[in-house]
């Protein structure tokens, strides 16, 4: 019987290289696309929302390289530059649209899920430890969208009671957690992501948060 899926293209599935590839791409093009709707919610011209869409897009990966010791991805590789140039016009293409900033929130909890994972990926990669890992993965995801909000001169999401910056943690310790017993690199970053996307977007939809230091002492 034929396979499916030929062996070649099988080994590029499976290649932790490849897998480290398009999570990059993937996250990268999310993020950018917030920056860009984080521009055009305060109406600003085309060089800013290739700015805000180029900040976000390659922030947190920025850290996270220079934090691990590697060469800056976006240096090495042009493509990213462009993914978020192709963003910002996008957006810009689409106008003005009333869905606008909920599709700025929706497009940030896929980032945060995507980039936690990833950040922890490549941490693990380069043999960090687990718990650096989950730190990694954790700044890899929030640091864009903590310089998107300021230079938008929005409240900052490490000062939101709402569940964001959980959803990048609980991305990258469900990677680093599913891949101690060496599950494939493919199902566990899967997994992850939608873990992490789930716990974000039960904050969106139900409110959820996490619960605030009391204002008074206990008798």
């Amino acid at each position: 019987m034929t396979p499916l899926v030929d062996p070649e293209t099988a080994r590029a599935l499976t290649d932790p290289q490849q897998v480290l590839v398009a999570l990059d791409f993937a996250g990268v093009a999310v993020f950018a696309a917030t920056g860009a709707l984080a521009a055009a919610r305060e109406k600003h011209d085309l060089v800013t929302f290739a700015f805000f869409a180029a900040i976000t897009g390659v922030g947190g990966g920025t850290l996270r390289d220079l934090l691990i010791g590697q060469p800056v991805f976006w240096v090495e590789d042009w493509r990213y530059i462009a993914v978020c140039l192709l963003a910002a016009a996008g957006v810009w293409m689409i106008g003005r649209r009333d869905w606008r900033f909920r599709a700025l929130l929706w497009l940030d909890a896929v980032g945060l899920a995507a980039y936690g994972v990833m950040g922890a990926a490549k941490a693990e990669a380069v043999g960090m430890a687990p718990l650096i890992c989950i730190v990694m993965g954790a700044l890899t995801a929030c640091f864009g969208g903590i310089v998107r909000d300021l230079l938008a001169g929005q409240p900052s999401i490490l000062l939101r009671r709402e569940i964001t910056v959980s959803a990048a943690l609980l991305a990258a310790t469900a990677f680093v957690a599913l891949r101690l017993p060496e599950m494939p690199i493919w199902p566990a970053a899967v997994v992850a992501a939608l873990l992490g996307f789930a716990l974000r977007a039960g904050a969106l939809v139900y409110g959820w948060s996490l619960p605030a230091f009391p204002d008074r002492a206990r008798r």
